[in-house]
């Protein structure tokens, strides 16, 4: 967040936001209580906030294991593709591919890592041949054995 931005939030806002990050559909009047305002101040200021783009979406997060995906992976990817169309093209093909949740673009001895789930080692073996079809030099592809931490709530608690 930019300095000028952060001198816009005060203490009751940061609890206002780390309340909404944490509970899926909490209410105004959850939120008030638990900041000690009134349900129409924390709409107000729940407002502000929206208005300046500081929720990116509101969303459940499902199960996966429930559902039936039980690989959850993270592909290193390498390409020999430099042109700025070239890669343009590729990172639109990552983006329309399910399978990917996360894909970064990165620094180093790899182009990119992306995080992906599938149901299986067959649906693994498949999403990986679409890879090779993308002008990929290199992929590596690691197994998450299981989850110690996950978490989608930025660590803003320590800004009140």
């Amino acid at each position: 967040m930019k300095s000028s931005e952060k001198e816009l939030f005060d203490d009751i806002d940061y609890r206002i936001l780390d309340c909404i990050q944490s509970v899926n559909n909490i209410s105004n009047i959850q939120i008030a209580e638990i900041v000690n305002l009134s349900a129409p101040a924390v709409h107000t200021r729940l407002k502000k906030i929206a208005s300046q783009g500081i929720i990116d979406k509101q969303v459940a997060i499902l199960n996966q294991q429930r559902l039936g995906f039980d690989l959850l992976c993270y592909v290193y990817m390498s390409t020999d593709i430099h042109r700025e169309e070239e890669l343009r093209t590729l990172e639109d093909q990552l983006i329309n591919i399910d399978e990917i949740l996360e894909c970064h673009s990165l620094t180093g001895e790899f182009d990119y890592l992306m995080k992906i789930v599938v149901r299986d080692r067959r649906e693994l073996a498949q999403f990986i041949r679409k890879l090779n079809k993308m002008k990929v030099t290199r992929i590596q592809t690691n197994l998450s054995l299981r989850e110690v931490k996950s978490t989608t709530a930025l660590p803003i608690k320590g800004e009140f």
